[in-house]
């Protein structure tokens, strides 16, 4: 492996790392405010779709980009209406976006485009070419909203009160924190990350949409939350480590060393191997995935 090589493996697990990371963090934000979520499968898959449908239809990619984030938006009050103000499971809604979006996207790809399976993006989002690979504007952006995230988490007032409402929503609500409201637009707000973070497939990274294209980033990403002990900057890390496997994985396929089926399991074995790792562990807030109901 040469200079160039390390080089080009590094720059693809920064685009690579995107969706993961802006997914993680998205999940802590709303698990710290003590709602579960297993449905960004879903969101990533219908956010690429609908992101690159308002990218054309607009011509820019920053509107698909935006498209994504609505349809996350979307989707995070629908789960936040079923979780915290009907007080229903936390894991069922998400099954249930997940299963709508293996259905609404193959759909749409033959009802919008006329093709079944793949759609190429007509508009795509400027990025830096190099002699070893493209690197996109949304890598900075990620890292800015991993950094920003965290720092508003843990070190204001807003953050305080969004820790409260997953740890303890009993003495939360005492001293007047609106603990339905937080929870709500706290879910809102992981789901918003993770609409962002599949638009970035479509419109900015691949450039196609597919029916499979979320390829279970949404469970790693969810696998990166429990591995960053619910710390945006830890996910940041960790989701450049997924990342980093994705992009090696890419590389070595070509090598046909082996056969590539198993070259491209590479992420999800490592994924299996770092959460085995720290099962037992890993320690979520107290009220994770649990209704409040004020007494």
């Amino acid at each position: 492996m040469d200079f160039g090589s390390v080089v080009s493996i590094l720059i693809n697990s920064l685009m690579a790392m995107v969706p993961i990371v802006l997914t993680s963090v998205g999940a802590v934000w709303s698990e710290r405010a003590g709602v579960v979520s297993i449905g960004y499968e879903g969101v990533l898959l219908m956010s690429a779709f609908f992101g690159a449908i308002v990218a054309e239809i607009t011509g820019h990619a920053t509107m698909g980009l935006i498209g994504g984030m609505v349809t996350g938006i979307v989707l995070g009050m629908l789960h936040g209406v079923l979780t915290v103000y009907l007080k229903g499971d936390h894991v069922i809604p998400g099954i249930g976006i997940n299963l709508l979006a293996l259905g609404v996207v193959p759909f749409g790809l033959i009802a919008y485009w006329g093709t079944a399976g793949q759609h190429q993006v007509a508009v795509t989002l400027w990025s830096l070419e190099t002699q070893y690979g493209r690197l996109s504007p949304m890598v900075l952006v990620t890292i800015i909203v991993a950094l920003v995230t965290w720092w508003v988490l843990f070190r204001t007032p807003l953050g305080l009160r969004v820790r409260a409402v997953g740890e303890n929503p009993e003495a939360a609500d005492a001293l007047g924190i609106n603990v339905e409201k937080y929870r709500f637009w706290s879910t809102v707000y992981g789901h918003a990350l993770a609409g962002l973070g599949g638009a970035y497939m479509s419109v900015a990274w691949l450039g196609v949409v597919q029916k499979t294209m979320s390829a279970g980033r949404g469970f790693i990403a969810l696998a990166n939350m429990v591995f960053s002990g619910w710390n945006p900057l830890v996910a940041l890390i960790g989701g450049w480590l997924f990342g980093f496997f994705d992009a090696l994985a890419a590389w070595l396929a070509p090598f046909h060393l082996i056969p590539g089926q198993f070259i491209l399991m590479l992420p999800y074995v490592m994924t299996l191997i770092i959460v085995a790792g720290i099962i037992g562990k890993a320690r979520p807030p107290k009220w994770d995935g649990r209704p409040y109901k004020r007494e």
